[in-house]
């Protein structure tokens, strides 16, 4: 598990919402129960503060670490995709988001984050230059930022598949649904069986292994259509473990992450350190 899928668990699982900040001490600690070091931890709360997702609080001699409105945003996300939206896509009615783009040569870097953005948002690439999305995406968030005038470069329709159009065919082409089920699959195989990741030394350590390698996979699922996929496909049967194991490993997950937490109240209008290169959160003892 990369430590920073483990950190946006820890944090929303145990910060978002409580208007704290965190000593870097306590992620340690918390992450060691997962193999993490404290090398790799001390590396990605830098890396998180340089890329905006955190923020520096000192008090006293220690460093502690709070979230940002990028983070909140994040956490909010995963929130949504884990305990609200959910897995299965049965609507009524098959509705779709086609974009299409031409992009200049020299826009290289902006063709790249726009392909990985439209990944993120449950695109799937129909040929070159038309990706296809279920449901109705509002496509301006995806391409807000990127550059001023690529909304000029960029074509959106809300659509309907008509015949002879083969929707299984396309669902097929545009997604690596083979992947997808695997990794679902692969999830079950781990996870639902009584005794789950007993080499975990609490429950703690279980539901971060758990809710970091669900979100791993739900966030690369477009949630297509159900009519569209095999008749035996796995997620829905995966969500419900997850789930009913993250209520079983909560109580003591909670009870063992409040004895880890040193924490000061997220004030941010005293003592941040935003994140200036030569200061760091080495000097906790």
């Amino acid at each position: 598990m990369r430590p920073q899928s483990v950190m946006l668990t820890f944090l929303g699982d145990h910060v978002y919402r409580r208007g704290i900040c965190v000593s870097s001490r306590s992620f340690i600690e918390a992450f060691a129960k997962v193999g993490i070091s404290e090398e790799a931890t001390r590396s990605t709360l830098t890396r998180m503060v340089r890329r905006g997702l955190l923020r520096r609080r000192r008090s006293g001699r220690r460093m502690y670490f709070g979230l940002t409105p990028t983070s909140d945003e994040v956490l909010r996300d995963g929130e949504r995709r884990i305990w609200h939206s959910g897995v299965v896509n049965d609507a009524a009615e098959d509705r779709w988001t086609l974009i299409g783009f031409s992009l200049p040569e020299s826009w290289q870097r902006q063709r790249h984050e726009l392909r990985s953005r439209l990944v993120w948002s449950g695109f799937g690439p129909l040929q070159n230059g038309l990706w296809i999305a279920p449901g109705e995406v509002d496509v301006t968030e995806v391409i807000d930022d990127l550059r001023a005038d690529l909304g000029t470069n960029v074509k959106v329709f809300a659509a309907e598949p008509r015949r002879p159009t083969d929707m299984q065919t396309l669902v097929r082409e545009a997604y690596d649904l083979e992947g997808l089920g695997r990794r679902y699959r692969e999830f079950l195989r781990r996870w639902d069986r009584p005794d789950p990741a007993p080499e975990a030394p609490d429950d703690l350590a279980r539901s971060l292994t758990l809710l970091t390698g669900w979100l791993q996979i739900i966030r690369t699922d477009p949630r297509l259509p159900l009519r569209h996929l095999p008749g035996d496909w796995p997620a829905e049967q995966a969500q419900r473990v997850c789930h009913a194991l993250h209520e079983r490993f909560r109580p003591e997950a909670t009870a063992v992450a409040e004895r880890l937490l040193d924490t000061v109240p997220d004030d941010s209008l005293a003592g941040l350190d935003r994140g200036r290169d030569g200061d760091s959160d080495h000097i906790v003892a």
